[in-house]
């Protein structure tokens, strides 16, 4: 590692007895590098030992970055300004990284943040890492981080970071004959106060660079989760981490309620962020303006409204973490909300020695529109995620008029009991088994009661069975009895609804997938067994297939669900294809095409994206739908019936052709 012109540099020799098994399947940024060969460096430039920024390279030079905010898995949509160059050799591979000290935030004058390094060869699966050479350990844990010295002087420059943008777009009704062009110009300028506090102010913000979100079938009662792919709101979204493993339960701030409502965009006037540290104190604020939305086709007119979220937390001391959050604002513009959390976090790295241990707790209320019932929410976690023994407690409660505007919470009014247990043994080598790499007998049980104390439902999952082999397949096999109350009549799909009522029944499955270090990768999973009164068939189907390169990717995945009730029966498809041509790590094209039967609409989203340099990024992207209508028998007439009953034509909804072009100066 060096230090020189404001930046750091590291530097990789990796040495390889087989060059020719080097494995990569990528040169796409942000591309799934999980079966490549690669390095990886982790920074703790706080010095908390809890957030920090994450950097791998694969042996084709791509690129995947992420911001940390605990020993749980980075937020890999964040994008920094860095760059990397690698290069074949005799006996392996090489790899240098650029980290510019403007793409960081950092304590100005820390003699030594905290880093680690690591390898992993993905033919064999072997990890070599520079500190933390313990199973019990990840690589995003900074708690077990090394050292990094001479950092002291490095500096922010002047302070101002200017990145103009400009967006054409032609909207095209194909069924209308109408077609109306659009440009709009805008811009991002950070100001980085100090090199541990930044402020990004944005005026007229477009995503049309954003990738589409991936169609989802649903046959529960409850929303689906996407997560926030938008790089405005990824940057600093590590200081709003709240709570201690509370998943998709409850989110206290969601961005993706931001500058979106009913599956719409509703377009940005302005908007201001504050991300980073003062001392001990972790500040993360947004506040953003959003412009009128006419009522139109899909959905009715949004007013304007102002949108507000705080996180504020402070770090008592190495282990000890304690915060709060607020939000104040509706998506809809019309009604009101505010929300206001507490919570804290005790985790340690040192348990009986080397073992990790975490307790959280957290407590919530909101305010607004008048309603009844309690509008207050509590819970906690106890965990203790380690390589052979992998557990943990955790109780939460939801009042039924908690309303967390800017948040998700999709079962308000609840009361949830999770406890799992994992043993997960690693088999001697010179064994009957020492073709397995390790096995995860899993224990998990959950119940959720609604706010009388009723039970709504509960889940007992089992796995006797999920191993994983040296050679990285893995096979498992579960067994899940289920319980759940309908408090009122359930439309699972069109035409078929469960009435209310106690419904038990038990789900298994069946699942493999190959190693990913291999050119090609498939997958299957299968759950089958009694569904509520009936029976319930999901298969879920994945293959890739890359070149030894990296330059180009196909992948097909399917999703079907084959129901048979007592109400009706059903059928749910989902298809999804994936192409990707990278001519080289800053230059690639993709294509991701989707189909469904719930919405019978095709969508193509086909992307470019040109790095011109690192900060300056050309992003061509053109989507199109088609839309597939089924006409019921009853509709058609004779002549009609001469026709096809299968409508291709282009969808009537408006679709994008944007072009952006972002281009970063600091001044």
């Amino acid at each position: 590692m060096r230090v020189l012109d404001n930046k750091l540099y590291f530097g990789f020799e990796c040495s390889d007895p087989d060059p020719r098994s080097i494995a990569v399947h990528t040169m796409r940024r942000d591309g799934h590098v999980e079966g490549d060969d690669s390095v990886a460096v982790v920074l703790d430039t706080y010095g908390d030992r809890r957030t920090g920024y994450f950097f791998r390279v694969n042996a084709a030079g791509a690129r995947v970055d992420g911001m940390i905010a605990g020993s749980e898995e980075p937020k890999l949509d964040w994008d920094g300004i860095w760059d990397a160059r690698t290069a074949r050799t005799p006996h392996g591979w090489s790899a240098e990284i650029e980290i510019p000290a403007r793409t960081l935030s950092f304590t100005k004058g820390l003699a030594e943040w905290g880093v680690n390094l690591e390898r992993f060869i993905a033919r064999d699966r072997t990890v070599m890492r520079w500190t933390s050479l313990t199973l019990d350990s990840v690589l995003y844990d900074l708690s077990r981080a090394g050292k990094l010295s001479g950092v002291g002087g490095l500096e922010q420059g002047r302070g101002f970071e200017v990145s103009p943008f400009a967006v054409g777009r032609v909207q095209t009704d194909y069924r209308q004959g109408s077609r109306v062009w659009q440009g709009q110009p805008g811009a991002d300028v950070t100001w980085r106060m100090t090199p541990q506090l930044a402020a990004v102010f944005t005026m007229n913000t477009d995503f049309a660079e954003t990738e589409v979100d991936s169609r989802q079938l649903n046959v529960t009662r409850f929303p689906l989760f996407f997560p926030e792919k938008r790089s405005f709101f990824l940057e600093g979204a590590n200081q709003f981490e709240f709570g201690l493993g509370l998943g998709e339960q409850f989110i206290p701030f969601f961005s993706r309620n931001v500058g979106l409502y009913g599956g719409r965009q509703i377009p940005i006037d302005a908007g201001v962020k504050l991300n980073g540290r003062i001392g001990k104190w972790n500040i993360g604020l947004l506040d953003v303006e959003t412009r009128n939305k006419p009522a139109e086709a899909s959905g009715p007119a949004v007013p304007g409204t102002n949108l507000f979220a705080s996180r504020i937390s402070y770090d008592v001391t190495p282990k000890l973490r304690l915060g709060t959050l607020l939000t104040n604002g509706n998506p809809d513009g019309i009604h009101r909300n505010t929300l206001a959390g507490f919570d804290g976090v005790w985790r340690t790295s040192q348990f009986a020695g080397d073992k990790n241990f975490l307790i959280g707790a957290w407590a919530a209320a909101s305010a607004g529109e008048p309603r009844t019932g309690s509008r207050t929410g509590w819970g906690f976690k106890v965990d203790y995620p380690n390589d052979l023994w992998d557990c943990f407690t955790s109780l939460n409660q939801f009042g039924e008029s908690l309303e967390a505007g800017l948040g998700f919470l999709p079962r308000p009014g609840t009361r949830r009991f999770d406890a799992s247990c994992e043993f997960r043994p690693r088999p001697r080598k010179d064994g009957p088994f020492r073709w397995v790499r390790q096995e995860f007998m899993e224990h998990r049980y959950y119940r959720v009661t609604n706010h009388l104390g009723q039970t709504e439902s509960w889940r007992f999952f089992w796995a006797p069975v999920n191993i994983m082999l040296e050679s990285g397949d893995r096979f498992e096999f579960n067994w899940a009895p289920s319980y759940e109350f309908l408090p009122g009549p359930f439309e699972i799909s069109k035409g078929v609804t469960l009435p209310a009522g106690a419904y038990r029944f038990t789900r298994y499955r069946a699942e493999f997938e190959t190693s990913r270090h291999r050119r090609w990768d498939a997958a299957n999973t299968t759950w089958f067994g009694s569904f509520y009164n009936g029976r319930l068939l999901q298969q879920e189907n994945q293959i890739w297939v890359t070149d030894r390169k990296g330059h180009w990717q196909v992948g097909a995945e399917s999703e079907q669900n084959f129901g048979r009730l007592k109400e009706g029966t059903f059928v749910q498809r989902l298809w999804q294809m994936n192409l990707v041509y990278a001519f080289s790590p800053n230059l690639a094209w993709s294509s991701f095409l989707q189909y469904d039967t719930e919405s019978q609409n095709v969508g193509n989203n086909m992307r470019l994206r040109w790095t011109i340099q690192p900060g300056t990024d050309l992003f061509v992207v053109w989507n199109r739908g088609w839309q597939r209508l089924l006409l019921s028998p009853r509709e058609l007439s004779a002549a009609d019936r001469r026709q096809t009953a299968l409508d291709l034509s282009p969808v009537t909804e408006p679709v994008n052709r944007p072009t952006g072009l972002r281009a970063g100066s600091t001044g």
